[in-house]
């Protein structure tokens, strides 16, 4: 069995330094008050009996609670007294200065909670230990400085999550959608450097990965472009090798018909596109951003999206060319096909392409090839969508986070980005951004109340108000940010095109950008108020009432701020880990509501529960409705390569019922033995480790294994308790 150190590094766990511990507490107790050695064992056993059936490494705090538990059910009060103060003496030591050695360990690699904090990170390389680093000091002058205390105390016991407090210190946002149209059509400066409007549709492709590269570089949430806004170089990329096809037939001396050139034209363009679409597949996959990951970014694809029949018609062979190129994968270094992590791709199912039949039938169905063997893409269903988003169809920004519908628009605000594409009356997403997040532990409020739900609600208000106070920290810590900070955002297209010098304090009002009250553990917060499930008809009703009161909460600021505060279905990645730790910690191990590792995702129905797909997708599709701020939902399907028509059967279900939604299928290599399939998770001394089933390799630095854990694929491995959460997932078709 293992243990987590507080350095975050890992260690065998050893039983004598419980008992050693507790004997040094007993004499230091009056000889009267001491407990017999039989007594310390028999707690020593029992504490590491609690620590193995957790099913995953015990942290020491952890560990520390069990004993004080066990001090005080055999009476030995005295002694729990002695233990209690010399472990407040010895955490008031540690707090001088954790911000050194947090750094070292991130060095050495021993960190294990950063090893294992994001599933698309290294954290060996040096440019990821670089932004860790950084990150530790941002939070040490966060926590100290910039942010009031009992917010911070909060976010520390797991009462809210503060995200991405390692780059609170300075002033940048989480997330966006970029406006490549703009950048495209009427040019960006990079570093300094001029970029004028491509001539070609591969050169287009090679400016939008050097684009989200700066992008990713510059904020630290995800990001989306739209292949849409590379339509239009498809048909210029035409007519430069359709020229160039007549000015070779005119030197050689060459007659061809009309029909001929326009075979050999569209052929020369199919290269391109196959060229260009190339560009970005290698170029994001093998980027390192600043903070030592690959960019974090979604490509849209959304048939609808395109001004005319004819830029369709183009935007739909770039659609294909991705989605034959994904499907392909990319070469792991054995030169094996794998599935890489990104860019993730989202795919709009609409009127044209849903139905058997219909015009883009045939992408869609080469989508849902392309699912069922590297999980992507996403789905995006345009009837659903148009339904809770005013009648706008729109991608995420990243893995889940939307924007809320256009008003400044409709206020008549005008062009207030400066953006070079603004069109006056037309709603705008392209050039828009989330502000941040701040998450509110539902589970924690549900066990607060003691099951009851006067209580609840009293305790609902009063955490309501401390998440509207950590927001309005990162709104604040936003005003006064000049656009100099991050010129590719603010001034050269990508947000917006504002002057030297200008604040961006105009974007964070009347809905231009967002900021997102998250929320986790719907299902387990429901379970501890009433013993009932989401997927029972008196859980699924108290469930929706906790939602529709999260939505008051955000209108009402939202109406006397002028802020688009907005209900965010939280993707918890490390971050479901500390919730279940903290839970277990204030509450004690509880049957299926803190006896995991992690705590459930938003409104997700349990892992663990047997539901079919379909029914999962209905049920969910009410509660994401009224998380307009973002939320996606999934299903849990075998290997499917060989049953596509399922596949579709669930997207046209998609189409229906939900707005956004995707299929987890596994994709996975052992570089030993050469096995192409599931990798498996097992139990090794109390910490779960993965396994090929095929040869017994257990070395993760030899097998690729992807993921879906957060809306997006990690390929990194993960904490204890995702790992648990991944393991416990039942398939739903």
């Amino acid at each position: 069995m293992r243990i987590i150190k507080r350095n975050s590094s890992e260690a065998e766990f050893d039983r004598e330094k419980i008992a050693n511990a507790i004997r040094k507490a007993n004499f230091a107790s009056d000889p009267s008050e001491r407990v017999p050695e039989e007594a310390i064992q028999a707690m020593t056993d029992s504490v590491t009996a609690s620590c193995a059936a957790l099913g995953r490494a015990p942290g020491v705090e952890e560990v520390q609670d069990m004993v004080e538990r066990q001090l005080m059910s055999h009476g030995a009060y005295e002694v729990a007294k002695r233990y209690i103060t010399y472990r407040y003496t010895r955490a008031l030591v540690r707090q001088s200065n954790t911000t050194d050695k947090k750094i070292l360990s991130l060095i050495e690699c021993t960190n294990e909670e950063a090893k294992q904090e994001n599933a698309n990170k290294n954290p060996v390389i040096n440019s990821t230990q670089r932004d860790y680093m950084a990150g530790e000091v941002s939070k040490d002058i966060s926590e100290r400085i910039l942010l009031p205390a009992d917010i911070v105390e909060a976010h520390n016991e797991g009462i809210i999550h503060f995200h991405d407090m390692d780059y609170y210190a300075q002033h940048m946002h989480n997330c966006d959608l970029v406006n490549l149209e703009d950048m495209l059509q009427n040019g960006t400066v990079i570093t300094g450097t001029l970029i004028e409007k491509p001539h070609s549709f591969s050169t287009a492709c090679n400016i939008a990965t050097q684009i989200i590269a700066q992008v990713a570089s510059n904020q630290y949430g995800g990001q989306s472009i739209s292949l849409t806004h590379l339509a239009p170089f498809v048909e210029v990329s035409r007519r430069k090798l359709r020229k160039e096809l007549d000015e070779e037939c005119e030197l050689s001396g060459v007659e061809m018909s009309e029909e001929i050139k326009q075979k050999i034209t569209e052929r020369m363009l199919r290269a391109e596109i196959k060229r260009g679409v190339q560009t970005i597949q290698y170029q994001v996959v093998t980027l390192l951003t600043t903070n030592g990951q690959a960019p974090f970014v979604t490509v849209y694809m959304y048939l609808n999206e395109a001004k005319n029949e004819s830029e369709k018609a183009d935007l739909a062979m770039i659609i294909e060319e991705v989605l034959l190129q994904r499907y392909e994968g990319v070469k792991n270094e054995k030169g094996v096909w794998v599935t890489p992590a990104f860019p993730k791709l989202i795919y709009v199912l609409e009127e044209d392409n849903i139905h058997e039949g219909s015009r883009y039938y045939d992408l869609t169905k080469l989508a849902a090839k392309c699912t069922a063997k590297r999980m992507v893409p996403d789905y995006i269903s345009e009837k659903i969508m148009k339904q809770l988003k005013k009648g706008d169809v729109y991608t995420c920004m990243g893995c889940r986070s939307f924007l809320t519908p256009d008003r400044f628009t409709d206020a008549h605000l005008g062009n207030v980005a400066n953006a070079g594409n603004y069109e006056e009356g037309k709603h705008k997403y392209y050039g828009r951004f989330n502000q941040g997040v701040v998450t509110v532990n539902l589970v924690d409020i549900g066990l607060s109340a003691g099951g009851d739900l006067d209580r609840f609600w009293e305790i609902f208000d009063e955490r309501m108000e401390l998440c509207h106070r950590a927001l309005r920290c990162r709104h604040e810590r936003l005003l006064g940010t000049v656009s100099d900070v991050a010129p590719i955002l603010w001034q050269y297209g990508a947000l917006a095109r504002l002057q030297k010098g200008e604040t961006i304090d105009r974007l964070l009002y009347n809905g231009y950008s967002t900021i997102s009250l998250g929320y986790a553990g719907l299902w387990e917060c429901v379970l501890a108020l009433n013993g009932k499930k989401l997927t029972e008809p008196e859980g699924e009703a108290l469930g929706l009432e906790i939602m529709n009161k999260l939505n008051e909460y955000t209108a009402k600021w939202k109406a006397a701020e002028n802020i688009d505060y907005s209900i965010y279905g939280t993707p918890l990645e490390s971050t479901t880990y500390k919730f279940a730790k903290c839970l277990q910690k204030r509450f004690g191990v509880i049957k299926n509501i803190t006896d995991k590792g992690y705590i459930t995702n938003s409104y997700h129905i349990h892992v663990t529960e047997p539901i079919d797909a379909f029914e999962k997708l209905r049920i969910e599709a009410k509660f994401q409705a009224l998380s307009p701020g973002g939320a996606i939902s999934y299903v849990e399907v075998p290997n499917m390569q060989d049953n596509l028509e399922a596949v579709l059967s669930v997207m046209r279900f998609i189409y229906d019922n939900i707005m956004y939604a995707e299929l987890n299928t596994k994709s996975d290599y052992c570089q030993v033995c050469g096995y192409d399939g599931e990798i498996s998770i097992e139990e090794d001394n109390g910490k779960l480790v993965w396994v090929c089933p095929n040869c017994g390799n257990r070395d993760q630095n030899k097998m690729n294994v992807a993921r879906r854990t957060c809306g997006y694929i990690g390929t990194q491995f993960w904490n204890q308790g995702r790992t648990q959460e991944i393991k416990d997932r039942v398939l739903h078709l």
